[in-house]
């Protein structure tokens, strides 16, 4: 049976071969989170749930008075940019 070369390993740069033939990054340094990332994700989570929870027990009137629904459109906007910073967190 005729064998793959597409299977052989080639050999070329062992730094390259160590590191799983992808290429270094940037700088030689692992990237990580920003210290901000996480605390403002979950921070901006948490208070879109309670928004929405104080609307609803509210009876729609409160945290501001006089935009009735909105109210609900502002907890959503706030939960939804905490799940925008999920995109970030590696």
């Amino acid at each position: 049976m005729p064998e793959s070369k597409s299977r052989k390993k080639k050999s070329g740069d062992p730094a390259k071969a160590a590191a799983g033939g992808r290429p270094p990054s940037p700088g030689g340094k692992q990237q990580g989170n920003p210290a901000w990332l996480v605390p403002t994700m979950i921070t901006l989570m948490v208070a879109g749930l309670l928004w929405i929870v104080a609307t609803y027990i509210l009876n729609f009137d409160y945290p501001i008075p006089g935009i009735r629904a909105w109210n609900l459109a502002i907890g959503f906007a706030l939960v939804i940019a905490g799940f925008g910073l999920t995109t970030r967190w590696r």
